[in-house]
């Protein structure tokens, strides 16, 4: 089969990596010829994702396209779609989930549980609804990594808003945020991974470290594969999804949002899962069985962020001192320049003790370090 990636960033690279178990002849699109899946794929083509006519022609001519980012040209994705060519995941699922407003009312219109939201079409509508503050707002298209989403906890803070169509959504008290990867294939079979709990960098709103599988009462873990399970089947496509969901004081479980794709939250499945969340998606595509998605060991992930106050030809200070720990795998990205809270690559410690895995990550975090 030629499968097409569109996108060549650090997801498309770690999927590449795991298509050398298979027999499938590879294609990325991608602006940068030194992007992170440039090298390992077997044919790579420079152009721009958005643009319809580049994503027409890169598609074409293969049997089946996926994507590692959700901004791309759904509309030439549809013609292909028309014309026979496979897109994992669909391209009306990818619309649904690309628009932040349009994610939001599908969760509503189907019943599944998310924070109480309103829609604003631009920065002067939120002064209508001082009533849900404190609150989120999110940009509507174009967010991604932090980007585009705003915390406004007073009145004073409108200004930080978006002056354009966007989410308003009421902040609610969460006690954890988990995210749960669910693979669907062509015959609706699915396979769910163990939920994995998610710290956050409060500053730069980034992942910091993440543990799984998550430690929840049984009873909420079943919740929420229940409802992440009825967000994949309402969208009614094959593929991988990544849901990410909140768990509240009062130990409501809520969806926050979807990626119709590889997902940062997965990194761990490589070492730590029997069947990686990037040699799963390559089942989907090439129709083989789903995989095992049961966890080895429990693991920790540690993202490698550029260092504040660098900009530059990246360096590794601490790399060796990381290496040299047990049970630890660093993955790198390729990513020739650093600069401040640039995803650089991440690392994955796998142990029996959960208090082993923290105090590893807690370690890694301050010897890791992304100069310049």
């Amino acid at each position: 089969m030629k499968v097409g990636i569109l996108g060549g960033g650090q997801l498309g690279r770690m999927l590449l990596q795991a298509s050398a178990n298979y027999i499938v002849e590879t294609y990325v699109l991608e602006n940068d010829k030194d992007c992170p899946a440039a090298h390992l794929c077997h044919h790579f083509v420079k152009g721009d994702i958005n643009n319809f006519d580049a994503v027409y022609n890169f598609g074409k001519n293969l049997d089946a396209l996926t994507i590692e980012i959700e901004s791309v040209n759904v509309d030439a994705l549809e013609k292909l779609e028309s014309e026979g060519v496979k897109i994992y995941p669909t391209p009306n699922a990818i619309r649904t989930i690309k628009n932040k407003i349009k994610q939001k009312e599908f969760y509503h219109h189907n019943e599944i549980p998310t924070a109480h939201f309103v829609i604003t079409q631009n920065l002067s509508e939120l002064n209508n609804h001082l009533h849900l503050i404190p609150a989120v707002h999110k940009i509507g298209e174009g967010g991604y990594d932090g980007k585009g989403v705003q915390v406004i906890k007073e009145e004073s803070h409108i200004s930080k808003g978006f002056d354009a169509p966007a989410v308003l959504e009421r902040m609610v008290n969460i006690k954890k945020e988990i995210a749960i990867i669910i693979a669907m294939n062509d015959k609706s079979e699915s396979a769910i991974y163990p939920a994995s709990e998610m710290i956050f960098d409060s500053v730069l709103n980034l992942l910091d470290y993440q543990l799984s599988p998550a430690i929840l009462p049984e009873k909420i873990l079943w919740k929420a594969e229940a409802i992440a399970m009825k967000v994949v089947k309402q969208l009614k496509s094959a593929g991988l999804f990544a849901i990410e969901l909140f768990v509240t004081d009062t130990d409501e479980v809520l969806v926050n949002e979807t990626a119709p794709r590889v997902h940062n939250s997965g990194h761990h499945t490589i070492e730590a899962n029997y069947c990686s969340q990037y040699d799963m998606l390559w089942r989907i595509i090439l129709q083989y069985p789903l995989g095992n998605t049961k966890a080895i060991l429990p693991s920790a992930i540690v993202n490698i962020l550029g260092a504040d106050g660098f900009n530059g030809i990246a360096k590794y200070d601490g790399l060796d001192e990381t290496l040299k720990m047990e049970n630890v795998f660093v993955h790198l990205y390729g990513k020739q320049k650093t600069k401040p809270g640039r995803k650089m690559g991440h690392v994955t410690i796998i142990s029996k003790d959960y208090q082993d895995l923290t105090h590893k990550a807690n370690k890694i975090k301050h010897t890791l370090k992304v100069v310049s």
